[in-house]
């Protein structure tokens, strides 16, 4: 079996962040962040890269980076709405085989990490592939905003069944803790199934919206990776990023 070839990379931007707005167009060593987690997903060399706006900036500046960009309806009530959108947009007759979901604010990321999200759809099983990284740090273990994946995986594997996503520290007993990274590939059917499914409790509960997928019966496997990249939510996140990304580092 073989992962999907015929693959198209989408990132969702806006810029109403609650904690940091205007987030996508902050800069990062001259270039907008946008424009650094664009060339982190064109530099994975798996397909067509393209960034699904809310905002006209947002376009104008990946435009003027030499990338492409799509508007899409600004109120989606989540990223993967927006994807889907940009997705029956770019690719009305279904052509690719799978699209890549890339969050916005993930500049530091590793292309081979977005290489590696592709990796569980050579089982034709499976609907939606995703990253963990082991957790080395008791803090971030018992950390809420780290989101734990369960996940089935076998000593010497590096791709497993995610059974359960948490914000508390799960399963219990001796063995290793994955931090969840949220980045998803979807084969197309899958993406079409999962934003039409009507949100379910636990992913009330927890606020994670990847338990929407498991409470419906769809089927999610994770690749294991070896670094978290960072999430920028805040103006500490920002100062960090651009400490990671100095051209001297």
């Amino acid at each position: 079996m073989t992962a999907p070839q015929n693959v198209f990379v989408v990132i969702p931007a806006r810029m109403a962040s609650t904690r940091l707005p205007g987030k996508p167009l902050a800069d990062i060593h001259g270039e907008p962040m946008i424009v650094h987690v664009w060339r982190r997903a064109v530099e994975a060399h798996i397909g067509p890269v393209i960034v699904a706006c809310a905002d006209r900036e947002i376009r104008d500046a990946v435009e003027d980076a030499g990338g492409g960009a799509i508007m899409t309806r600004p109120r989606h009530p989540t990223g993967s709405d927006r994807v889907f959108e940009a997705a029956a947009t770019l690719d009305p007759e279904n052509d690719f085989d799978a699209v890549v979901n890339v969050q916005g604010d993930l500049p530091t990321i590793d292309p081979a990490a977005i290489r590696a999200a592709l990796a569980p759809l050579a089982d034709p099983a499976v609907d939606i592939a995703t990253l963990v990284c082991p957790i080395r740090d008791d803090a971030e273990r018992d950390d809420p905003n780290v989101v734990k994946a369960v996940v089935s995986l076998a000593p010497g594997r590096t791709v497993g069944r995610a059974l359960y996503f948490s914000r508390a520290p799960v399963p219990s007993g001796d063995g290793p803790f994955y931090h969840h990274i949220g980045l998803y590939a979807f084969r197309r059917p899958a993406l079409s199934r999962f934003v039409k499914l009507p949100p379910g409790v636990l992913e009330g509960r927890e606020r994670l919206e990847q338990l929407r997928a498991l409470e419906h019966g769809m089927r999610i496997d994770a690749a294991l990776v070896d670094s978290v990249p960072l999430g920028v939510d805040t103006p500490a996140d920002l100062d960090r990023a651009r400490r990671l990304l100095r051209p001297d580092a």
